[in-house]
């Protein structure tokens, strides 16, 4: 019995690495991040506001658990996530999370409501929209992020750049913006500078994980304006 005992406990404390790992939202917003693409950990600081430090103490335990890696590119050292399970797992979170908690919808319902941004479309009705529509599809999320994957199609214009580029947009068409996935905030801006300058425009909820979980295609490389 003590070898069975102490087969468990071994067996559990492994499982525990991966949860102690992700135990730290600030951890799982490099997750989400990292979802999109591989990042610099300049790049990831300057996304997720934390200081330089702190993020790279987040990613080396992200990495101490496998959950990481690195690639040294020159000069800089480029995180990716070991593989795709590593964004499944982070969904999967985050599914849980909306499912049993109801803090999430009632704290997303507010932010929205306050940025006037309930109106969102999810895939489904993107699809039917894209069928009987003539939509711009907008992804404003860093170029980078646009190239490691998108929705086929997409016009990329960061977030960033949108004042200055609004005259790129057709007004005749209604434009459809999405970011990283549900909680960006990106989009949601987006959608309130469009809106301020005449521009019919609805925010796609979902992101490029979210169409892979799907099985949807996703578009990589180029960057089309």
């Amino acid at each position: 019995m003590n070898a069975d005992r102490a087969f468990k406990d071994a067996i559990y404390e492994q499982i525990a690495r991966v949860s102690r790992a992700v135990a730290h939202p600030r951890r799982l917003e490099l997750l989400d991040l990292l979802c999109q693409g591989p990042a610099t950990v300049e790049s990831l600081t300057q996304k997720s506001g934390m200081p330089l430090r702190s993020t790279s103490q987040h990613l080396q335990q992200l990495k101490d658990a496998h959950l990481v890696q690195v690639e040294p590119r020159g000069a800089a050292r480029i995180y990716r996530l070991t593989d795709a399970a590593t964004c499944d797992l982070f969904r999967q979170l985050r599914g849980l999370a909306e499912r049993y908690y109801a803090d999430m919808q009632a704290i997303t319902e507010a932010f929205l409501r306050e940025h006037d941004a309930l109106e969102t479309v999810d895939t489904t009705a993107l699809q039917a929209r894209i069928d009987h529509e003539n939509v711009v599809l907008l992804d404003v999320r860093p170029v980078e992020e646009y190239a490691a994957g998108h929705w086929p199609g997409a016009v990329s214009l960061p977030f960033d750049a949108l004042t200055n580029r609004l005259a790129e947009l057709p007004r005749d068409r209604t434009v459809v913006a999405y970011c990283r996935g549900p909680y960006c905030v990106l989009a949601l801006h987006a959608v309130e500078i469009l809106k301020e300058h005449g521009f019919r425009v609805v925010r796609l909820a979902d992101g490029v994980p979210d169409w892979r979980a799907q099985g949807l295609p996703v578009a990589e490389g180029g960057n089309s304006t």
